[in-house]
């Protein structure tokens, strides 16, 4: 079988990071010599037989693991679907590639949330930092890496964790920091809402990086990550969410003013947060390669599309 025709198993394939991916598999694509391989319409994997069933008949070889519930807010509202998609929906997977015969390899994606409140002293966080998960959705993730890992020892799986950092760009859900406020400006500079932006505590710095380069990253560990660990994916710059707030005014040309609502703010808050990618980049060689500028841009324009439809 040559690398053209090697088959890549994408869960949650048709989520936002997922669209990216199956993007990244066309011609000249970060993942040009994968065909991408999504899960069906419809698919739980939650439900045993039918991630079996999936596992069985794609015959995948490789596995790039992003199906979960994502979003921290309803993890504190469904804490227990939260851990049924995230856990046990990856023993599901783990189990259905062992008893397939699988002998690839699987990226799980986890989350840099599972490092929880870092002091500034630890920043930038890496791979050696102590996870401190203050979510459900970061404990099921870190259990899930967990579980990832025993599999590795004890059944010979081979398979490496991602932590990536916020990833942002076009495709983004709005209940998503930098798309709702893209929204906002685009419905300011559209003359469709009074020059007022609604915010939650844009004072916070976070590690933002392109989904674009995160596939990259994603598609760097497959070709090039050492089996058995685990990676932090980041752009290594802080940046404050209310300067990017202000870059998408100057490219909308609006001068709004800002009112923060404390509805808005999550339980937990992080105040600053840096990430550290050296592991990767030196087994990889990996490094992000889109500027913040430009990923601004296509949130914008992507907003200003939906607001014409």
């Amino acid at each position: 079988m040559t690398a053209a025709t090697r088959r890549l198993l994408v869960t949650g394939g048709s989520g936002f990071v997922g669209g990216h991916v199956r993007a990244a598999c066309a011609p000249g694509g970060a993942l040009a010599d994968w065909e991408f391989v999504a899960t069906p319409s419809g698919w739980d994997i939650r439900d045993e037989a039918a991630v079996q069933r999936v596992v069985a008949d794609t015959r995948p070889d490789a596995v790039l693991h992003l199906a979960a519930q994502s979003f921290v807010p309803r993890s504190f509202e469904n804490p227990r679907e939260t851990f049924e998609i995230n856990v046990l929906g990856t023993l599901n997977l783990v189990r259905s590639l062992t008893r397939g015969g699988f002998t690839g390899r699987m990226v799980f994606v986890s989350s840099g949330d599972v490092y929880g409140r870092v002091p500034e002293a630890s920043l930038p966080v890496n791979e050696d930092y102590r996870p401190q998960p203050r979510n459900p959705y970061a404990v099921s993730k870190i259990s899930a890496e967990e579980l990832c890992l025993q599999w590795s020892r004890s059944e010979g799986l081979d398979v490496m964790i991602a932590r990536p950092f916020n990833h942002v760009g076009p495709g983004q859900d709005e209940r998503f920091v930098l798309p709702a406020l893209a929204a906002q400006v685009v419905a300011i500079e559209r003359g469709r809402q009074p020059a007022v932006i609604e915010a939650g505590d844009i004072d916070v710095t976070r590690d933002f990086t392109d989904v674009r380069d995160v596939v990259a990253a994603y598609a760097a560990m497959l070709g090039r990550g050492r089996s058995g660990a685990t990676y932090v994916i980041g752009s290594g710059i802080e940046r404050r969410v209310r300067d990017l707030l202000t870059e998408l005014c100057a490219l909308a040309q609006v001068d709004p003013q800002i009112h923060q609502d404390a509805a808005k703010l999550r339980p937990a808050e992080q105040r600053r947060m840096a990430a550290d990618s050296a592991a990767l980049q030196r087994d990889t060689g990996w490094a992000p390669a889109i500027a913040m500028n430009a990923t601004l841009l296509d949130i914008l324009e992507e907003a200003r599309a939906k607001h014409e439809q």
